[in-house]
């Protein structure tokens, strides 16, 4: 059974349903982290597609965990690196080679991508880069914007299906 709004229940929905109702029907829904069994691709994309803000096998160590729920809880997206190149490697496809290439990022822009790709938060991407975060923050809102992302996740599946980012 699930409560949906405090006062609603709602009985043999999977996760991906209780993302959509939750999303929909939740004043100022909260960050979802979807924590699965599954391995499957499709279940990635729907949940994905459904709204959530992370996807995080249950196999992950209990660090692996809290680190996640922190990441979606300050508004980054989390998907875990298999599922990454699962994905990538399924659904790589022209039309995303050619918004890439439309895309024209920067140079730091396209470090910021590769290093979004590989999992890295903002505050990685500043160390690693020796920058400051609002200056990541600033390099990730363009590369959204230059991709027609709405996120995170969406501008790193675009740079595995163009091929800009390779599996593994």
């Amino acid at each position: 059974m699930t409560a949906i709004g405090g006062s609603a229940l709602v009985v043999g929905l999977d996760g991906i349903e209780a993302t959509r109702l939750v999303l929909r029907t939740v004043p100022d829904p909260p960050k979802i982290l979807v924590l699965t069994t599954f391995e499957n691709d499709e279940y990635v994309y729907e949940a994905l597609r459904a709204g959530a803000d992370g996807f995080l096998l249950k196999r992950a160590r209990p660090a692996e965990i809290v680190h996640a729920v922190r990441l979606v809880a300050e508004g980054e997206s989390l998907l875990f690196p298999a599922a990454v190149r699962q994905l990538a490697a399924e659904y790589r496809t022209e039309t995303a080679r050619a918004a890439l290439d439309r895309a024209a990022l920067t140079g730091r822009e396209a470090a910021v991508l590769r290093l979004m790709a590989r999992g890295l938060s903002n505050a990685e991407i500043a160390a690693d880069l020796v920058v400051g975060i609002q200056t990541v923050k600033s390099h990730v809102s363009s590369v959204l914007a230059k991709l027609g992302a709405l996120d995170r996740t969406q501008a790193v599946i675009a740079a595995y299906e163009s091929g800009f980012v390779a599996p593994g």
